[in-house]
């Protein structure tokens, strides 16, 4: 017997298989100098290309740039491309190395955009009375996801904030499947120590300002 959520199932796996032989066409027209065809590959995926980037980059206008660099990269290497494959995990990979270097040339802390001021497509979250308090949240989360290792926030922030599936992270990042839920799921669990560590820590300081 065929359950409710078949169907939104199958629906996604045609619309997925539809939208990969339209990227292998646009990819062939594009190899052979349709630059059109690859203009349309590049308002395919600008959008979350870019918002991808400024999870790990809050100043726009680097991430603009890391984004144009990205497609820049892509173009001179759609000769390598397989396109028996999905174009979406090759090129996010080459975004996200891009912008991993770019952090690491600068030495720079990653600073992750978990909370952006600009419009992101999420689930609305509880209203809060005091929008002080929100803000404090944030904050805090900011802090406490910064101090996650990289190679695991890099997965945390894929699956959970920008919702690529495990396979689709396993190939931008170049690793197995099984090392990408392991990293995942010891990313989740150092998030929350570290979160409950440092909840704890507010609390013992607000019970001494009290106390004094």
């Amino acid at each position: 017997m065929m359950t409710m959520a078949e169907p939104d199932i199958q629906i996604d796996e045609y619309m997925e298989a539809d939208n990969a032989a339209s990227d292998a066409r646009l990819v062939d027209e594009a190899r052979r100098g349709d630059q059109q065809a690859f203009g349309q590959l590049v308002q395919r995926y600008e959008r979350r290309l870019l918002r991808v980037i400024m999870r790990f980059i809050r100043d726009r206008d680097v991430a603009e740039d890391l984004a144009q660099e990205t497609f820049l990269r892509v173009y001179e290497r759609l000769g390598q491309f397989d396109t028996s494959r999905r174009l979406g995990p090759w090129l996010f990979r080459i975004g996200v190395n891009l912008t991993v270097d770019h952090l690491r040339k600068h030495q720079r802390r990653i600073r992750w955009a978990l909370f952006s001021e600009r419009t992101i497509e999420r689930t609305p979250e509880p209203e809060i009375s005091d929008p002080r308090e929100a803000l404090d949240l944030k904050q805090e989360v900011q802090i406490v996801i910064e101090q996650v290792p990289e190679k695991y926030r890099t997965v945390l922030v894929l699956r959970d904030l920008e919702n690529f599936s495990t396979s689709e992270i396993a190939s931008i990042l170049d690793r197995k499947e099984a090392t990408i839920r392991w990293r995942l799921a010891e990313a989740r669990s150092m998030f929350q120590r570290l979160w409950v560590k440092r909840m704890q820590q507010s609390q013992d300081s607000v019970e001494d300002e009290n106390e004094s």
